[in-house]
């Protein structure tokens, strides 16, 4: 095949890189990896095995975690003057759940063109394989390290409706299932993936207990992937009726009402949530009102 495949001046190249299998790495990304003028990644010798197994030989600068604001400033000003930079991570796509969003932030408040080749990209392949409900979903990445921030992420996801998508690591995995127990309850249900595309790829379904019960009979291996169910309709209407059975029906209006809504519209929510007709709210609301 003739390669007219040429690259833009100035342009920085978002690389998908493979997950696990090799094989995943598209033709586009190996055309751009073999003209760039530089190829930043996020752990070198890591990268240089894929590039050595392409073939490719392309001058090779670090940007990771520790340098991602000074080097990102370095890089776009490379790029400023024409050089074509290729952005890879250790594996699936930059600046998700890596210091890549940096770059590529400070590359638009810039001016710098960025462009995205697609990829492997292990949320979207695990969320594939998992089972569970793709219609919507939220992607949370790595759990804060700080206790702070983690309970506030933890907190959120309480009421969380939609399919929610995490990464964790091994040494990790167990105390995470624990926060998750304890936060969405332990018979929430889950897929844990891990080993994507590799020879032992594996989508463990089971629930938070179980896989909890499964990691104390043996140590976990490899990076994971949870996909975790979001909260049902049932739940979430229970736990509504649970917070409204300890408010009055006045302080239930209040709520509605303080929110800009007119009288009657707030009854109408409040008979949503009891699941009652609106006159019968009224008619409680004005046997308050007289008691």
């Amino acid at each position: 095949m003739k390669d007219e495949y040429k690259l833009t001046p100035g342009t920085l190249y978002l690389c998908a890189t493979p997950i696990g299998n090799l094989g995943d790495i598209t033709y586009r990304v190996v055309q751009t990896l073999s003209q760039a003028d530089l190829i930043a990644a996020e752990d070198t010798r890591n990268s240089l095995k894929l590039l050595n197994h392409l073939n490719i030989n392309r001058p090779l600068t670090s940007y990771h975690e520790h340098n991602k604001y000074e080097k990102a400033q370095k890089l776009i000003d490379m790029l400023k003057e024409g050089s074509t930079i290729a952005l890879i991570t250790d594996a699936g796509m930059p600046a998700i759940s890596d210091p890549g969003e940096v770059l590529v932030k400070m590359c638009h408040e810039q001016g710098v063109p960025v462009t995205s080749l697609p990829g492997a990209c292990a949320c979207v392949t695990a969320l594939s394989l998992s089972g569970m409900s793709a219609r919507r979903f939220c992607f949370e990445g790595f759990l804060p390290p700080g206790k702070k921030e983690r309970d506030k992420v933890l907190s959120d996801l309480k009421d969380e409706k939609r399919t929610i998508i995490m990464y964790e690591a091994p040494h990790h995995i167990k105390k995470t299932l624990s926060l998750l127990g304890d936060t969405l309850g332990y018979e929430r249900h889950i897929t844990l993936c891990r080993e994507l595309t590799k020879l032992h790829e594996e989508a463990y379904i089971s629930t938070i207990q179980g896989c909890m019960e499964r990691y104390e009979k043996e140590d976990p291996r490899g990076e994971f992937v949870l996909i975790i169910e979001g909260l049902s309709e049932e739940e979430a209407q229970s736990r509504s009726m649970e917070i409204f059975m300890d408010l009055t029906l006045t302080e239930h209006m209040d709520i509605y009402l303080s929110q800009g809504l007119d009288k009657k519209e707030a009854m109408k929510a409040v008979a949503a949530d009891l699941g009652i007709s609106k006159r019968e709210v009224y008619a409680r609301f004005e046997n308050e009102k007289n008691t």
